[in-house]
């Protein structure tokens, strides 16, 4: 079967991206366009993509819920034993990807990744539903599984061995990327879009415009 979808396009119309309209770092320009986000009601605006290598160098990419942001960098939390946890143990860096189509914009973050504190984790982990809390010790993710039979089973006895108390398992916890390049699209008329990104200079950051 072949579909052609050649035809499908929308021109973007709605706002435009100067030098002079960015902030003096990454940082606080994230924190603008995520709250402009959060004011449109787009649905779920930490949603990322969040691509990663292994070692030979073979792609991966999936969706994740960004957790925590600061001067610092990008935190989200996952397990360690997952593909994404064995591939950052192997090459620990990876690209973090927003993308707000109401709003016609993107931002792109490139850098390198390290572990939170077993604190930030402890932190964040009791701050879950208890049903996520059960979700990570029940679910050895990434791996092939019998059926879905195996995971209730698994929940049941998680459930019974601790109760409404479930501690972070050791193999569960936060990632923070932090950022070499951070990349802020808005989408323009006749594709000429507005991309500008900044690059890490030692303590400092240049902005430079890149071609659409």
């Amino acid at each position: 079967m072949k579909s052609n979808i050649a035809h499908l396009r929308q021109d973007y119309m709605k706002e435009r991206l100067d030098e002079q309209d960015l902030q003096a770092n990454p940082f606080d320009q994230f924190h603008r366009w995520f709250e402009e986000a959060r004011l449109a009601e787009i649905p779920e605006p930490n949603a990322m993509i969040l691509a990663t290598a292994d070692a030979h160098g073979m792609p991966c990419a999936r969706t994740l819920l960004l957790k925590e942001y600061d001067d610092l960098g990008f935190v989200f939390f996952t397990n360690y034993e997952s593909r994404k946890g064995l591939e950052l143990a192997a090459n620990p860096q990876a690209c973090m990807l927003f993308m707000w189509l109401e709003l016609q914009r993107q931002v792109r973050i490139e850098g390198k990744v390290e572990k939170v504190s077993a604190e930030e984790s402890d932190a964040y982990f009791q701050q879950r539903p208890l049903g996520s809390r059960y979700g990570a010790h029940a679910s050895p993710q990434s791996r092939v599984i019998a059926g879905r039979e195996v995971l209730e089973e698994t929940l049941k006895s998680v459930q019974a061995q601790f109760g409404d108390t479930p501690p972070r398992p050791a193999h569960w916890g936060g990632y923070r990327v932090l950022p070499q390049k951070v990349e802020f699209w808005q989408g323009r008329p006749s594709r000429l879009h507005d991309r500008l990104v900044y690059v890490r200079e030692g303590d400092s950051w240049k902005v430079e415009r890149l071609a659409p």
